[in-house]
């Protein structure tokens, strides 16, 4: 199957109006502005709801990650809106998306580009592929095999494709949203370890609740298939998306939470449990993430439940049990929040 390119935004969305902080429950005083951020993400949050019902965790996640500027695994049975709420993110940012559909058959050259020879120069030129865009929603990355899995490594932690010697710059934002299907196995491919490192958050997307799911009845009952996505206008520029970035980085960190992230973080590498712990770029990635968390939730500083929030989806995916404690029914969540219970909380 070819990938193909989505939606291109014409023009920039208008600046949001502000949202009201959240309140100062520490006593740190508020050093940042944060009214800009807070509105444009409602803002997102209202373009968003308008199609999508329910999975406001996610949405907030995937905000996050929009925020800390990193990528996301998305895992979920099939039917739970994965595609759907990556679309719609899409859709909502004035930058430009394409999709691609993985299959086994998939070569790099379909993701990353070609070699074309062009008569008229005598000469071959380099036609990029349909990673080059902004948002990059991977269907089923898990169905590609190694080879292909390998041609994302360069570019997600990069941003950048070298082809033929040559390298080729991607322009900011560039985030990759994926999907894979959990229980499905067959024609399907494990993903590399150095391919989720990559994944700033791996999301596990539940079932809707009943009341959810009766509304999402209702709506396709008022009208076929509900609102189309193309009533969901851009609110959130690339320019404003990158001051928004700027201000995420600047975020208070007391010294006493990066040894909190370190000592978390360090722990998964001497647990019994577990034979395989996490890289330094998880704490990285826990710290980046509680910055954006903490900025989204209306501050401007960091608190250790706001990594205790994240480091779930942080560390699920970069922590591999022993088999003795898989045969025991455990998974990665369990022994992060054994984790989370055995390091001291700062205060």
């Amino acid at each position: 199957m070819e990938p193909t390119p989505d939606h291109t935004p014409d023009t920039a969305p208008q600046p949001q109006p502000a949202a009201p902080a959240a309140p100062d429950t520490l006593g740190l005083g508020q050093r940042t502005d944060l009214s800009q951020l807070a509105g444009t993400t409602d803002a997102v949050r209202r373009e968003v709801g308008r199609v999508l019902v329910g999975q406001h965790d996610l949405m907030e996640l995937l905000l996050v990650a929009l925020l800390a500027d990193g990528h996301v695994l998305l895992e979920g049975v099939p039917g739970v809106a994965k595609t759907l709420t990556a679309k719609l993110l899409a859709r909502t940012l004035a930058v430009p998306f394409s999709r691609i559909q993985f299959t086994p058959d998939l070569m790099p050259s379909d993701v990353l580009g070609t070699s074309v020879y062009v008569p008229a120069r005598g000469s071959f030129e380099f036609r990029q592929g349909p990673i080059f865009s902004n948002i990059v929603l991977i269907d089923e990355i898990n169905r590609a095999p190694a080879k292909t899995q390998s041609a994302l490594f360069e570019v997600m932690e990069e941003r950048h494709v070298t082809y033929d010697g040559v390298t080729h710059q991607l322009e900011a934002p560039f985030l990759v949203l994926a999907t894979q299907n959990p229980i499905e196995q067959e024609g399907t491919y494990r993903l590399p370890e150095a391919q989720l490192d990559r994944f700033l958050f791996k999301v596990l997307v539940p079932y809707p609740t009943q009341e959810e799911e009766v509304l999402i009845l209702q709506g396709h009952h008022s009208g076929p298939g509900g609102l189309p996505l193309e009533d969901v206008k851009p609110v959130l520029a690339a320019q404003q998306l990158a001051q928004l970035r700027a201000q995420v980085q600047k975020q208070h960190v007391e010294p006493r939470l990066f040894e909190y992230v370190a000592k978390l973080v360090g722990l998964t590498r001497t647990h019994k449990s577990l034979y395989l712990g996490a890289s330094p770029r998880a704490s990285i990635a826990l710290l980046n993430g509680a910055k954006a968390l903490a900025a989204l939730r209306g501050r401007d500083f960091v608190t250790p439940e706001d990594v205790q929030h994240l480091a779930p989806p942080v560390l699920r995916h970069r922590i591999q049990l022993t088999p003795e404690r898989e045969l025991e029914g455990l998974g990665p969540d369990d022994i992060v929040r054994q984790l989370i219970q055995q390091v001291e909380v700062p205060r």
